[in-house]
């Protein structure tokens, strides 16, 4: 039976998940996280952005720069395989300041998506079913009417996956890999049917880039975005401690997730842009341009099975970040660098069920505050999620620099090792250029006003917090916290 262990107990004694999830779950969870809403909402906008060559193309180079990222989780999580991910990597790398930095801007990220995943819903049921969405008008905030309706949608589902995860890791993979099923086959069937449908016209996609904007700027808006399109590969980690499988076969899934989460980006564009002319659609600007034009190619039962993949896309995208939420909360909980409380883990099921609480109570504030405000939050958690990566791909690298032989560098006598290096450099090097394209003004890809003073509010918030945990965080030796990190003295 697992246990979890007061706030001073000796190290002897340490919370741990047990080992449930199996393979196809756990690809499940990276491809259903990674996906969410945006492949069915978004389209017409990165379209927009870049015509559908041009998002297709951004797409798929943002997917090859995610899987040079995604290669330094495959070396750390065989050598690693606890809760936490990014944040127990920080504080192997580079201590317990730096793992707090990773944590915290990953808790935001985490939550502030599972919050965005509900809104979605909501927004699916404006365009399908609006007289139960938008009943009861309370208020506007930033131009975005807000309906007790479409809260109460929102909440409900928030509640529904928070107790679907307390009551067992076995049944929120299972049903991740259903929906990742239903989703895969919903997009397979809409794709075949618009190329196949007589006024589904590949003239439709034409242009093929926008005529206002320079070709290779257009899909470095779209490279740009990768960091945010593809988070969700990264929740495997947060769940390494409970696999029911080789460590080793992490990075494989990983690739297998971005490589599927490319094509289905890629083919929702291509089947956007056959349906209907999308220059026409861009112009308009309506509420879900990918539904208009399915249901005008396709009718009812087209937006009905668009319906069904996009919604199975908002459950794996609920489902997996509280799953990684939830294990991060646990890990941080572990360390004692949040209250320990949040390691206590559910006497019947196992779950680290205050962590999935905690995070249920704060996505259901979100709601009431309109999707514009929450799009800004979550623009500006793309930072952090960006963090992450350069973390992992930094500490990879000094993984390598000294494994074994007491510190001594291996590249120069292991192709292997040297092969290993350059790709933890690159991937480095990548996450930089991310950062720097999401803060540095006049890029393609920089945030706006509202989301910095977000990320300025969040480095606040957290600046704050450490200050009242630095105390007790002091009293947890470099040897105990190795211990509660990772289970065991660092080799």
């Amino acid at each position: 039976m697992v246990h979890s262990s007061p706030a001073h107990e000796p190290p002897e004694t340490r919370a741990q998940l047990s080992r449930t999830f199996r393979p196809s779950w756990i690809w499940a969870i990276a491809l259903g996280s990674a996906v969410g809403w945006g492949a069915f909402v978004l389209p017409t906008d990165w379209m927009a952005t870049a015509g559908p060559v041009g998002a297709v193309l951004g797409f798929a180079i943002g997917g090859v720069l995610m899987i040079v990222i995604a290669a330094s989780y495959g070396i750390l999580i065989p050598r690693f395989p606890v809760s936490g991910g990014e944040f127990a990597y920080a504080q192997i790398g580079f201590g317990r300041n730096h793992a707090v930095l990773c944590g915290w801007f990953l808790t935001l990220g985490y939550v502030c998506i599972v919050a965005l995943n509900a809104s979605a819903l909501a927004l699916l049921a404006r365009y399908v079913l609006p007289q139960v969405a938008e009943r009861g008008l309370l208020y506007e905030v930033a131009g975005w009417e807000v309906y007790l309706g479409e809260v109460l949608i929102a909440s409900a589902a928030l509640v529904v996956f928070a107790v679907l995860n307390i009551r067992g890791a076995s049944l929120s993979g299972r049903l991740q890999f259903l929906f990742c099923l239903v989703m895969l086959a919903g997009v397979g069937v809409l794709l075949v049917a618009a190329i196949l449908h007589p006024d589904g016209q590949l003239s439709n996609a034409q242009p093929a880039f926008p005529t206002d904007a320079t070709p290779w700027l257009a899909v470095l808006a779209i490279v740009a975005i990768a960091p945010w399109a593809f988070v969700g590969f990264d929740n495997v980690p947060q769940a390494a401690e409970e696999f029911k499988f080789s460590p080793e076969k992490a990075f494989r899934l990983i690739v297998f997730a971005i490589l599927a989460a490319t094509v289905l980006y890629s083919a929702m564009i291509f089947t956007t842009a056959i349906a209907a002319p999308w220059a026409t659609l861009a112009d308009e600007a309506p509420l879900w341009g990918t539904g208009d034009a399915i249901s005008d190619l396709l009718g009812g039962v087209g937006v009905m099975i668009l319906a069904i993949a996009v919604s199975m896309g908002i459950f794996t995208g609920l489902n997996g970040f509280y799953v990684s939420a939830s294990r991060l909360l646990f890990a941080m909980g572990r360390a004692r660098m949040i209250p320990g409380v949040f390691a206590r883990l559910h006497p019947r099921h196992g779950t680290p069920y205050i962590g999935l609480v905690f995070a249920c109570a704060v996505c259901l504030i979100a709601p009431w505050f309109g999707r514009e405000v929450l799009v800004w939050v979550v623009d500006m958690s793309a930072v952090g999620v960006t963090i992450a990566y350069t973390y992992t791909c930094l500490v990879a690298y000094r993984q390598l620099r000294s494994a074994g032989n007491g510190g001594r560098t291996t590249a120069a006598r292991d192709g292997n090792t040297a092969a290993k290096l350059v790709v933890a450099a690159l991937g480095t090097l990548i996450g930089l250029s991310f950062l720097a394209l999401l803060l540095v003004p006049g890029s393609p890809a920089a945030l706006g006003p509202q989301s910095l003073v977000a990320l300025a509010i969040w480095v606040l918030l957290g600046l704050v917090a450490y200050l009242l945990r630095y105390r007790e965080n002091s009293k947890v030796s470099d040897e105990e916290l190795d211990f509660l990190v990772l289970g065991r003295e660092r080799g």
